[in-house]
């Protein structure tokens, strides 16, 4: 169906990411010639220029004044002449509101607390797109949070850039404090994070979260290599001994923790004994998920021009390897909950298993029964777990 106006929210973490915008800008063109083409987000932010030397586009927006897009529009409209609207983001003090004024499904929900990072990682262009830190008024975020609460949502998932540096701009408050303030909140019944530095997570911090019944048992907490050596080159601020008593911290007590997390394999200078080392160190925590990248050379970032780059052919040799690791793992974590009830918040149908219903886990486990999506979708019922199938767990609701 054609649209007057084509709004594409780009993504610039690799080279690939920044050919996709191109591939999607000029899809939007060719829907409609006569529609109005809004380039906005990172790969305006990063590539300015190229951005908007495009011809499909018409108006080109960065990672700030996406509120505007609307009067943008109108403006070109009338004058009918290219717009370009990329500020300098480094300058970038406050938090850009953007709210959410309509929702569809009522199950999960993804609040946004804060943009930007100051970690500087050499592999990565994100702190260039999208500045340093700024934090989200707490007072928006629980106006927010309480607004999905209305709408019916069950489950909330906090988000942004580097979440654990939330507060760090702003007086007296931190991710924690945060997080007390929205269990508060009536109808949401749990809090979800969506990613997590290992550096953050003290003793402190575990034991509080702990003892917080809402929150969910699932810690994405991003590892990218499990070698020392490649860690110091990578700018990651720990290492393999610091990141492992972070899991045993967790696991000490959390019962039942998932502990999700990304490894990068091909990093330049790789070597292949630094690739068993990573290898190794995974298999000794078996994460319950690994997410497995190669490393994609990226212009802007200190690593692009690191010495001795990995051939890909190693590249995928390696992500393969990790990747049928990271699957017995998840398999294990799974086989362990056989037998046992948990509770579940239904979401929908299941593809290809008619008559199935699935749902998540707080701990990330997702579960499948037979049942009415009318009847089951957003609410949390106990399910026995009975086997394994397709990636999910079967299990049988209790009660009703």
């Amino acid at each position: 169906e054609k649209a007057d106006v084509y709004v594409i929210n780009t993504c610039t973490v690799t080279n690939r990411s920044d050919m996709k915008s191109r591939q999607e800008i000029r899809k939007a063109r060719k829907k409609n010639p006569d529609a109005v083409v809004v380039a906005v987000g990172c790969y305006v932010q990063v590539s300015p220029e190229e951005a908007f030397s495009l011809p499909e586009v018409d108006i080109a927006i960065g990672t700030k004044n996406k509120d505007k897009i609307v009067e943008l529009v109108e403006e070109f409209t009338q004058k009918n002449q290219k717009l370009s609207v990329v500020n300098n983001i480094m300058t970038q003090k406050e938090y850009e509101e953007f709210g959410v004024t309509a929702y569809t499904e009522r199950t999960r929900a993804y609040i946004k607390i804060q943009d930007g990072c100051n970690q500087y990682c050499t592999y990565c262009i994100i702190p260039y797109a999208r500045g340093p830190v700024r934090s989200r008024d707490p007072k928006k975020v629980l106006d927010e949070v309480k607004r999905f609460a209305d709408s019916g949502y069950k489950e909330i998932v906090l988000t942004g850039i580097h979440i654990a540096s939330y507060g760090k701009d702003l007086k007296n408050i931190g991710l924690l404090d945060i997080i007390k303030m929205i269990h508060e909140i009536d109808g949401i019944k749990r809090i979800r994070l969506s990613s997590i530095e290992p550096t953050f997570l003290t003793e402190e911090f575990v034991k509080e979260i702990a003892n917080l019944p809402k929150m969910c048992r699932h810690y994405h907490v991003s590892l990218q290599s499990g070698c020392d050596e490649t860690l110091k080159r990578m700018g990651r601020r720990y290492t393999t001994k610091e990141y492992k008593s972070v899991i045993d911290r967790l696991r000490e007590y959390i019962k039942d923790v998932a502990i999700t997390t990304d490894v990068m394999v091909g990093f330049p200078g790789e070597t292949e004994e630094e690739f068993l080392k990573t290898y190794k160190f995974v298999e000794e925590i078996c994460f319950s998920k690994m997410h497995v990248f190669k490393y994609s050379r990226r212009k802007g970032t200190r690593a692009y021009n690191f010495p001795n780059q990995v051939a890909n052919h190693i590249k995928e040799d390696r992500s393969k390897k990790l990747i049928e690791l990271s699957n017995r793992c998840e398999y294990k974590f799974m086989e362990s909950f056989i037998g046992k009830t948990l509770e579940v918040l239904f979401e929908q149908p299941v593809k290809n298993m008619e008559g199935y219903v699935e749902g998540l886990t707080d701990n990330y486990l997702s579960i499948a029964v037979k049942g009415d999506i009318k009847l089951l979708r957003n609410e949390i019922f106990p399910v026995k777990i009975k086997e394994i199938k397709d990636n999910f767990l079967i299990g049988e609701i209790e009660g009703i």
